[in-house]
């Protein structure tokens, strides 16, 4: 049986690397006894798969990581269990059965909500008029920013990456931008390299740790070829009663 397994990861625990997040979700199924299932062979290993792996230093509310398990009680009680066992700073938030025929969630994955802000101090001195000027840097035809690789640096036209990119927390709430950028083995767009084309459209300086990065769901493309159809991944599966 096919189970994906949404979760939070927030706090301090934000800091911890994807690596070692796969190790401590491994320990986490064992402590919380979930019958999962194990591969075959000379070294057997759970089977288990997470989406899209996040940024050090970026806070969430939309992990996924799929497993398989031999047999299972119901999703409430799951979440009881697995959440029992939990480190301050990630929580379960959903145990969903998906369909025999699912794909994995790292396979599917083609974009992903942020909500952006500045940290104290580094914030732009007019934001309205930083806000204002968004919606005419995403009228260009293309948007040419240096990206760095593992072969070096290159510059690249990330227009087709970004789906939303807009200012919120106007008045009192806090200044911050909301934005849907490509997500996935495809297409991947981190959200400080969009912030950072934008600033240097308009002659400024992204600084280092300016800013805070929170990701708020992760989509798989339910569309045709060419066309977007965003689904949340949590919703191709069904609670366990």
């Amino acid at each position: 049986m096919k189970i994906r397994i949404k979760f939070a990861k927030e706090g301090a625990m934000k800091f911890i690397g994807h690596l070692d997040m796969m190790r401590y979700f491994q320990k986490v199924m064992r402590r919380a006894r979930v019958d999962i299932r194990y591969s075959e062979g000379f070294s057997p290993h759970q089977i288990m798969s997470f989406a899209a792996p996040l940024g050090v230093g970026i806070t969430s509310r939309a992990e996924y990581v799929d497993i398989e398990v031999i047999s299972t009680d119901s999703s409430r009680e799951m979440l009881r269990r697995i959440n029992e066992v939990m480190a301050d700073g990630v929580e379960a938030l959903s145990y969903r059965r998906l369909p025999d025929s699912a794909a994995a969630a790292m396979s599917i994955v083609s974009a992903a909500d942020y909500t952006v802000r500045f940290r104290e101090g580094y914030e732009p001195e007019d934001w309205e008029d930083f806000a204002g000027g968004l919606k005419g840097f995403l009228t260009q035809e293309q948007i040419l920013t240096v990206k760095k690789t593992k072969k070096g640096e290159r510059q690249i036209d990330i227009k087709p990456w970004i789906y939303k990119l807009e200012a919120d927390g106007f008045g009192k709430e806090p200044n911050k931008l909301k934005m849907c950028v490509a997500t996935g083995s495809t297409a991947n767009l981190k959200p400080e390299l969009a912030i950072q084309a934008y600033m240097e459209s308009r002659g400024l300086k992204l600084q280092e740790f300016a800013l805070l990065i929170h990701r708020d769901e992760v989509y798989a493309n339910q569309a045709e070829e060419g066309k977007t159809d965003f689904c949340p991944l949590e919703q191709l599966g069904e609670n366990i009663e």
